[in-house]
């Protein structure tokens, strides 16, 4: 184990079942219906895990942002906006990755994501 290593997120979502479909079909998340009824995820990386929960405010205003790394920024747009998301900060071109932009997910956090070398 890593000491300060970050394994695990909770993500507010008013309707978990919608936001498990969107970061399925976007990221490739593995999805897990817990038995005590949450819903809960994997990332594709099988670092990060958590669960949405109902309850807690969207981060709908950009502050503390969680980064997806992803294949192609314009692609992950282009996926994002066909499952219900939004475009917040264009693909904007970076010297220490190739690309990055934000997101809102249906649920209305936003979100980063970025591609490094030759994607």
């Amino acid at each position: 184990m890593t000491r300060g290593e970050v394994r695990y997120m909770q993500i507010p979502a008013d309707d978990p079942e919608r936001s498990a479909a969107f970061y399925s079909a976007v990221f490739g998340w593995d999805i897990r219906h817990r038995e005590d009824g949450a819903i809960a995820f994997d990332d594709s990386s099988g670092h990060v895990s958590g669960m949405w929960v109902t309850g807690h405010p969207a981060a709908k205003e950009p502050g503390l942002i969680v980064w997806i790394r992803v294949d192609d920024v314009a692609d992950a747009l282009d996926a994002i906006e066909a499952r219900g998301g939004e475009r917040v900060m264009p693909l904007t071109p970076q010297k220490a990755v190739e690309a990055i932009a934000t997101f809102r997910d249906p649920a209305g956090n936003v979100l980063g994501v970025f591609h490094e070398g030759g994607g």
